[in-house]
Formats: structure tokens, sequence, C-alpha cells
């Protein structure tokens, strides 16, 4: 499974892509408002940072206007996907993006319908908001597996990005309900280093270690 950054933090984003293990990146309009920085040029400044994927949402709502941004932002650099919200306007224009060879991540995905649709206009990426849907009492990985049997049923080629990641525990169940990517918050990607019994390990290795007074340089 991909894993990519949900992130604008350029400065966190350049260190954890230091481990080889971040795929891509997703933004949206409240990560850029929290950045503080011109769209443009953060989105321009992750593209340079890494070679996978990189989601840029657009801020229209109409199709003409969801058009004319997602070309701009497409014009950014050759790996930026044009994020787009699933609604009507928005699977138009996903629709007229897959003619033109443009990427395209539909985001705000909370039902196996929905998804259903937005591959049929050919967006590269679902994102089904996980979370979200376990803070409405819903299990959200019941909706990764839906969405999972629908695209193999019809050898839908869209994607499945696992989105709205809270905890290490999500990353897992979303691998193993077939999940093609996630997109997880910096911290979460440092926690799935992590394990009490990793750490209480190494501690022993170390001390045993220091015990027999070698060194292997």
């Amino acid at each position: 499974m991909q894993l990519f950054l949900d992130t604008t933090d350029t400065a966190v984003l350049k260190d954890l892509a230091a481990t080889g293990l971040v795929d891509g990146v997703t933004t949206n309009p409240t990560l850029i408002a929290k950045s503080g920085r011109p769209m443009l040029e953060v989105i321009a400044e992750i593209c340079d940072l890494v070679e996978g994927p990189v989601s840029a949402e657009v801020a229209a709502t109409d199709v003409e206007g969801m058009l004319k941004e997602g070309a701009k932002l497409a014009a950014i650099a050759t790996n930026v996907v044009v994020k787009l919200p699933l609604t009507r306007e928005g699977l138009i224009a996903t629709a007229e993006f897959a003619v033109q060879g443009i990427a395209t991540n539909v985001t705000l995905c909370f039902s196996a319908a929905q998804a259903m649709l937005a591959a049929k206009a050919g967006a590269t990426y679902i994102s089904p908001f996980i979370g979200r849907l376990d803070d409405y009492g819903m299990d959200g990985m019941d909706l990764i597996r839906e969405i999972r049997a629908i695209y193999d049923n019809y050898d839908f080629d869209t994607e499945i990005l696992a989105a709205s990641i809270r905890n290490p525990a999500h990353v897992t169940a979303a691998a193993l309900s077939g999940a093609d990517c996630a997109t997880i918050p910096p911290g979460v990607f440092l926690d799935l280093f992590k394990h009490p019994l990793t750490e209480k390990g190494l501690e022993q290795f170390m001390s045993d270690w220091a015990k027999t007074g070698q060194s292997i340089l």
C-alpha cells in the first residue's frame, strides 16, 4: 500500500521523505490556510520534494471554475493531481480532466455509490473519509471493503486512497480492507514505526551489548 502524507509543512515533509517511505502528498484548503503561505508556492515546493503524486484542491464549486483552477494547478508540475469534491459538478470536471489526461483525486467520499460514480467519471483516486464516518458511529472500513468489491467487479482503474486517517490501526485496517493508498498526518506516520515491545527489546539488546565491551567498528 502506498503511503501519502497529508500535510503542507514542507520542513516536516522534507524530513520524513528522507525515510524513502513517502509515496506522495495530499493537501486541502484547510491545510493551506494553516500554512499561511500562497497555495501555488506551497504546491510547487512540495512537488520539488517528492516525485510521487501531490494532490492540490480546487476552490471553485462550479464546473467552469473547477476546470480553470484545475488547469492552473496541473501546470505547476507534472506530478500534481487535481483534487475535486464529490459533487455533480466535481464529477463533470473529473470526466473532462480524464479526457485531457490530467490526474484527479475525488475527495469527500462517504458512500460506495459515490465511489462508483467517481470511477465511472474516470477519477485517478477516490478518497473515502474513514475517520469522519467513524465519528458518526459508522465503520469506515466497511466503506473501503464495499468500494474494493465494486471496483474489482467492474475492473475500474480508480485507486482507493483512504483518507481521514486518525491512528496506526486505521492504516492497518485500510490495508487489510484493500485500499491502494492511505494519506496520513505526519504524527500518525511516525507512530507506524513504534511498538512498546520493539523499544523494550532494543533497550535490552543495547544493555547486553554494552556489557561485552566490544565495538563493531
